[in-house]
């Protein structure tokens, strides 16, 4: 049996040439795409790699008020440590712990007896020393006319008038004494020296007390008292504020703020009343005082407060925002934007830092300088200024997210280590209207 050959058909061969031809199309659409994208990338990223976005701020002029802050504690006007002056029992306590006195209120009775034994018994040594004193000057002048008369002798006369002066003498000493035992009697009632808050009382109706002059004596203190208002508060300042501190208190009170560490406190205000006179050598600081109004006894003896002034006021200080100042690595310094858009170191001096603004010296006054995205730049460096209020609500510049400089890619899935490509045009239908199909295989009759 012969075989005889199978003859591929003319519709058939068109629809292998019609593959072929799409095929080719497909690639050619398809590399152009890619080419197309990576030099749209290169041309992203070469502009920009030659501008770096930045927020910018001009240097304006103001006038700023120094503020100097410092811990303080808050100390009382004086102190007072009551002591008993005699030695006696205590008869009555009129006060009571942490009572508030006024100058002269009673705070304790003695008793007194025996200042009072003492008192009577000089009193009347002194009415004896009297009546003893006009016996002997009647003597006396009766001795002088005899005298004269030559019934005595000049002896005798001296010994009367040095009898009579003895006895005048003594009764100075004895009025002398009436004196003090007045004094030691008077101090059986003990009162407040000065207006306060009384402390701790160790003492009780019967207690034994004695005079000491030291506080380590047992029983020596009888309370203490502690003046609240007003009130002192205690702080310290650098030795560089001296000058300053002294100018302003040349020209009236300087005007002090206190700030209490506790809610719902308004702060206190008061003036400066004290500047040591001697220099801290230890630590470099000079202690001060400020003096406050302290009816409401908000502040406290031993109280921890923040404590304000301004002492001097800066006119026309050129201000930027504080972190637009750069550290070098021999002084501080600013970048300035030319322009030509590219940015020059310019060394500043740093005068004063507060509330997020530095006053510097050695920039012209409406200078541009960089305050955000510095840490990219070296002088030299091609800048784009960004909008401020972008930066504040990204909290980086604008367009930091893309500092490369790419301007955007087609949202193409892709996967590791392939390149993501634009979508590609379906190939066009057979005449049919009907996708083509693989050529047949040959077969065997």
């Amino acid at each position: 049996m012969e075989v005889i050959p199978h003859k591929k058909s003319p519709a058939r061969a068109q629809r292998r040439v019609w593959v072929i031809l799409l095929a080719a199309i497909s690639l050619t659409t398809l590399a152009a795409g890619i080419w197309k994208w990576q030099t749209k990338n290169a041309t992203g990223k070469a502009k920009g790699a030659s501008a770096i976005q930045v927020v910018s701020a001009r240097l304006t002029q103001a006038d700023i008020s120094v503020r100097l802050t410092a811990n303080g504690t808050v100390s009382a006007l004086q102190t007072v440590d009551v002591r008993p002056q005699i030695s006696a029992t205590i008869k009555a306590v009129h006060i009571k712990e942490g009572q508030f006195v006024h100058k002269g209120d009673r705070l304790f009775t003695l008793d007194t007896r025996t200042e009072d034994a003492n008192l009577s018994k000089t009193e009347a040594q002194v009415v004896k020393d009297r009546s003893d004193l006009m016996n002997a000057e009647r003597n006396l002048e009766r001795n002088r006319g005899l005298l004269k008369q030559e019934y005595i002798s000049q002896a005798d006369f001296d010994a009367t008038q040095t009898l009579a002066e003895g006895l005048r003498s003594q009764l100075a000493i004895d009025l002398a004494s009436v004196k003090a035992a007045a004094v030691a009697r008077s101090f059986d009632e003990i009162t407040a020296p000065i207006a306060g808050r009384t402390g701790v009382i160790g003492v009780y109706p019967g207690s034994l007390v004695q005079p000491s002059s030291t506080s380590t004596a047992s029983g020596a203190i009888l309370v203490s008292i502690t003046q609240i208002d007003p009130i002192n508060v205690t702080f310290t300042l650098p030795e560089r504020e001296i000058a300053g501190l002294q100018q302003a208190s040349a020209k009236g009170d300087v005007a002090v703020i206190a700030k209490l560490d506790l809610a719902d406190q308004k702060n206190k205000k008061g003036h400066l009343v004290f500047i040591d006179n001697t220099v801290d050598v230890a630590s470099g600081t000079i202690r001060l005082k400020a003096e406050f109004s302290n009816a409401d006894h908000r502040l406290w003896p031993g109280m921890f407060v923040t404590v304000a002034l301004a002492p001097l006021k800066l006119s026309g200080a050129l201000t930027v925002p504080a972190q637009a100042v750069q550290t070098g690595p021999e002084k501080k310094f600013l970048y300035v934007i030319g322009e030509d858009h590219k940015v020059a170191s310019q060394p500043v001096d740093v005068r004063l830092i507060q509330d997020g603004v530095a006053v510097v010296d050695g920039v012209a006054l409406g200078a541009r300088v960089v305050v955000e995205g510095a840490q990219n730049l070296r002088p030299g460096s091609v800048v784009a200024e960004a909008d401020p209020t972008t930066a504040k609500k990204t909290g980086k510049p604008a367009d930091a997210a893309n500092t490369s400089g790419i301007s955007g890619t087609p949202n193409i899935p892709t996967t590791p280590g392939i390149p993501a490509t634009p979508d590609i045009p379906a190939p066009p239908s057979t005449p049919t209207g009907k996708a083509s199909a693989s050529p047949d295989r040959t077969s065997q009759q």
